[in-house]
């Protein structure tokens, strides 16, 4: 194939890779004075076909246009989220907003703020966290060790850093501690003024550390401890004592799972808390303007920075205090049927069964519909589990009454155990087994259903030798 047709084919590509770009011309021989002339030889000339006189259009790469859709959907999502945190003027040129303070160990930049005991935190009040029962959170956290810490002696941690993949490359060059002082919250946040000059600051942290009962993070087990005690070695500084930590992320992903709206932290400071922060800056934005800072930028730009991570240490003793709350009141408290079963589901986890049987309860006269229908199964079992069949039985009926189709074989799989094997009620056991498909292992449901028929035979096979007929059929 000629080099003309080549480049129609390619759309006009030329050499080098660039679209419409013209072949350069050969380079032409030098003449040279040949000794003799031969007799010129008439050549034909070569045939060549004219080059389509446009050239065709390439198909858009489907891949390229679902990334497209992709980046319009992510930009429409975060306008959107902008929109609800609202927008504020950039804070005026001015100093950095932590000042240094000397240590027997080195100077550091702090933060600081005392909050009064009446202070709220969207619909919380702070202080209610301080009446917070040691036993009750450690089942709702779902850790007996947490059982006989002292709550007024905890230390809230939140950090900011360099990043979020974590490894030794990340540093957190904000750490925010908060803890109470009677009823008051005092918030300590120590800003890494330059790279290079952690240690003073994780000495002040680990002197903390050894002044409180307990750590109370959000995603902090996995992220903000790890890396904290990692730069404790890196910048070899004695780590502290590890305390006993509760993370109230694996609380808020328990109790919160059935809202099917994540457990990001401002999510539940809207959802749960009621409160919208305006102005708050993206978290995603603040390793970039710590850079920025670092490479000469004005101070007051990490004004954003510093009243997010507080914000972040208020929500998390408000947040302890709501969820301990609401577990006290075993139901009486609280509107959200979702919120409630899934007090429930924690309650029954740490085998507190009278305080799970009141939120499901609670969960189910709250909902008529999904989360109703998983509500009356979880009291059906907690029903059971006390010897109390019939209201068991009476459960599942009434979940089977508005249950979707995707809910009712569990259910009639429950009903077929339950009257098989405590009420003793083969016929009503057998219907339901009948109707137990998908819940149960094809083979499984078939010995089910062969052995229910061969009771129901033996005993059919018995009344008729007794009395001479057939035993009255009873199906529910």
């Amino acid at each position: 194939m000629d080099l003309k047709r080549k480049l129609a084919r390619l759309g006009g590509v030329g050499p080098g890779g660039k679209p419409g770009a013209k072949p350069s011309p050969a380079p032409q021989a030098p003449e040279v004075e040949p000794a003799s002339v031969a007799p010129a030889v008439e050549v034909p000339p070569t045939q060549v076909e004219d080059p389509p006189s446009e050239a065709p259009r390439n198909e858009p790469d489907p891949r390229v246009v679902a990334l497209r859709r992709m980046l319009g959907d992510w930009a429409e999502r975060r306008g959107a989220a902008v929109g609800r945190r609202g927008t504020s003027a950039a804070p005026p040129p001015g100093p950095l907003p932590a000042e240094p303070r000397s240590t027997p160990h080195g100077v550091v930049h702090v933060a600081e703020r005392v909050l009064p005991p009446d202070h709220h935190h969207g619909s919380a009040p702070l202080a209610e966290a301080l009446d917070v029962e040691s036993p009750l959170v450690a089942s709702l956290a779902l850790q007996p060790g947490l059982a006989g810490v002292d709550f007024r002696r905890m230390l809230f941690l939140d950090t900011e850093t360099t990043g979020l993949a974590g490894g030794t490359g990340t540093v957190p060059f904000l750490v925010g501690l908060a803890w109470f002082e009677g009823r008051s919250l005092r918030v300590h946040q120590l800003f890494l003024r330059k790279l290079g000059e952690e240690a003073p600051m994780l000495r002040v942290l680990a002197e903390r550390m050894a002044e409180s009962s307990c750590l109370v993070t959000f995603n902090g087990k996995s992220f903000d401890w790890p890396l904290l005690r990692t730069r404790f070695v890196l910048n070899r500084v004695t780590p502290p004592a590890e305390l006993p930590h509760l993370d109230l992320l694996h609380c808020a992903r328990r109790v919160f799972k059935y809202r099917g709206s994540g457990t990001r932290l401002v999510h539940l400071e809207e959802q749960v808390l009621g409160y919208h922060r305006v102005g708050d800056v993206d978290g995603s934005l603040i390793p970039d303007l710590y850079f920025r800072f670092l490479r000469g930028a004005d101070g007051s730009a990490l004004t954003p920075v510093l009243e997010h991570n507080a914000n972040d240490l208020l929500l998390l003793a408000a947040l302890l205090g709501v969820l301990v709350r609401r577990f006290r009141a075993s139901g009486a408290e609280g509107k959200d049927a979702r919120d409630l079963l899934g007090f429930a589901s924690v309650a029954l986890r740490a085998r507190d069964y009278e305080r799970a049987h009141a939120f499901a309860r609670a969960a189910a006269a709250g909902d008529g519909g999904a989360v109703g229908v998983e509500a009356l199964a979880l009291a059906s079992r907690l029903s059971r589990r006390v010897g109390d069949d019939q209201t068991a039985a009476a459960n599942l009926q009434r979940a089977l009454a508005s249950a979707r189709a995707d809910q009712a074989a569990p259910l009639h799989l429950s009903l077929a155990k339950l009257y098989e094997h405590d009420l003793k009620d083969l016929p009503r056991a057998l219907h339901h087994a009948r109707l137990a498909s998908p819940a149960e292992s094809g083979e499984a449901l078939r010995r089910r259903i062969e052995r229910l028929e061969r009771k129901l035979s033996r005993v059919a096979r018995e009344y008729t030798l007794d009395f001479g007929a057939s035993p009255p059929r009873s199906v529910s």
